[in-house]
C-alpha cells in the first residue's frame, strides 16, 4: 500500500506542480489559451488565478516534502485534505459553469486526494 500512495502522491505533485505554475509564471490570457478547461479562469481575476497556483504549489510541496525529509511526516496527509477543499472548490466552478464532464475531472482529483489521505492518516503512517 504504501508504494501505491507514493505513486499516487508523486503522480499528482507533478500534474499540481505543473498547473500551479503555470497557473503563476503565465498571464491569465495566456492559461485560458492554454485550452477549453481553462476557460474557468474568466470567473476569475488575474490575481485569484496566480493564488490558487500558489495554493496548488504549496499544497505540492506539502505533499511531498515532509515524507522526504522525514520531518513531520504528518503534513503530508493534512496537505492532501487541504487539496482536497480546493478541488471541491474547482468542481463548484465547473458546476455553476455547467461543465460537467470537467467537473467529473475535477472530482476525479477529489478521490485521489481522498484515497491518499485517507491511505496516509489511516493504512500506511509514516515512521517518525
Amino acid at each position: 500500500m504504501d508504494v501505491m500512495l507514493w505513486i499516487t502522491a508523486g503522480a499528482l505533485a507533478v500534474a499540481f506542480g505543473i498547473g500551479g505554475a503555470s497557473q503563476i509564471l503565465l498571464t491569465k490570457e495566456r492559461y485560458r489559451a492554454a485550452g477549453p478547461s481553462q476557460h474557468w479562469v474568466d470567473d476569475f481575476s488575474a490575481g485569484h488565478v496566480k493564488v490558487i497556483g500558489a495554493i496548488k504549489l504549496i499544497g505540492v510541496v506539502g505533499l511531498v516534502l515532509p515524507p522526504l525529509t522525514g520531518i513531520a511526516p504528518l503534513l503530508s496527509p493534512i496537505a492532501a485534505c487541504g487539496l482536497i477543499l480546493l478541488m471541491a472548490g474547482a468542481a463548484t466552478t465547473r458546476f455553476r459553469r455547467s461543465e460537467w464532464a470537467l467537473m467529473a475531472g475535477d472530482v476525479a482529483f477529489l478521490l485521489a486526494f481522498a484515497f491518499l489521505a485517507w491511505g496516509r492518516f489511516a493504512l500506511a503512517l509514516f515512521a517518525s
